[in-house]
């Protein structure tokens, strides 16, 4: 998941190969939002601050920051033919700013910060590709940077990436996985008749391939956390090697499953791999979440 707020920083740092990304989740989805209620003390600006969208543990995330940021997913909406609400977007940019911000202290508190001279070297290569410091200069206009606010931006985006690598890269690529194979009805009546089968002595591959000729009803190798459906992934942890279960209702309908095989070391597949990575960065940033100290401006 590339976060759709951070569309347009994202896109340029890739054109230019910087090895940069977004902090959000890595198929598109985000983590469910811990509710943020506004505190009995509104973030107010002060005589010698700016006024603040929000802090996250008392480091602040500036109105004018925040007004950008939503202008620029707003405008990357647009560009993909995508109807948003304003409430939506606006709670959309919020989450993704505090998200980045949890993600870069992170960074600092595992020791990480990019330098001034290695972020400048990032700023030079780009104003190199892009033709000169005017260019850098139009594009940072076009898309309501200022040349802090944009290195600002930047050394937040280089930091909340290294932090999200460092998760990621830390699950393993083997898990304990079951090899399963399936029966899948749509009516609880056939799902009781095919189970009578079954426990009469039915072969379950025989039955699998009538109802699924192609695949034969064969759900591969997969780890914990990794189905849709959790009654399914629940049943087929359960069962012993060999074993069928009863019928399963599902999202979709009814499912008979036999587990074929465990493997307590098994390779992750690819898709796997990205699916437990994209977990382990969701509970990391919802864990931070819950015990940093964020605050909202009331019109925020």
């Amino acid at each position: 998941m590339v976060s759709h707020s951070r569309w347009i920083l994202i896109q340029l740092i890739l054109i230019f190969a910087l090895g940069l990304s977004s902090c959000g989740s890595l198929s598109g989805t985000k983590p469910a939002p811990i509710p943020l209620e506004p505190t009995a003390t509104p973030v107010l600006p002060t005589a010698t601050s700016q006024a603040m969208a929000a802090t996250v543990n008392g480091e602040g995330i500036t109105v004018a920051d925040y007004t950008a940021e939503l202008a620029r997913y707003k405008s990357a909406q647009q560009a993909l033919n995508k109807n948003v609400s304003d409430a939506d977007a606006s709670k959309t940019v919020l989450e993704d700013l505090i998200d980045q911000v949890l993600l870069e202290q992170g960074a600092r508190a595992a020791g990480y910060k990019i330098s001034d001279s290695a972020l400048q070297s990032r700023i030079d290569a780009l104003t190199s590709q892009l033709g000169g410091a005017d260019k850098l200069s139009k594009w940072e206009s076009d898309q309501g940077y200022t040349d802090e606010s944009f290195r600002v931006d930047l050394q937040r985006s280089i930091d909340a990436a290294w932090m999200r690598d460092k998760i990621i890269n830390a699950v393993p690529t083997t898990a304990d996985q079951v090899h399963v194979q399936q029966i899948l009805l749509y009516n609880a009546a056939d799902a009781q008749s095919v189970l009578q089968q079954l426990q009469g002595g039915a072969d379950f591959n025989t039955l699998a391939a009538q109802y699924d000729p192609d695949a034969r009803g064969d759900l591969g190798w997969f780890p914990k956390g990794y189905l849709l459906d959790p009654n399914v992934e629940q049943a087929a942890f359960s069962l012993q090697v060999g074993q069928i279960s009863g019928v399963i209702q599902t999202n979709v309908g009814y499912d008979i499953i036999e587990v074929l095989a465990q493997d307590p070391q098994h390779p992750l597949s690819p898709d796997a791999y990205l699916t437990l990575q994209e977990r382990a960065l969701n509970n990391w940033v919802s864990q931070q979440r819950a015990q940093a100290k964020i605050m909202l401006a009331p019109s925020s």
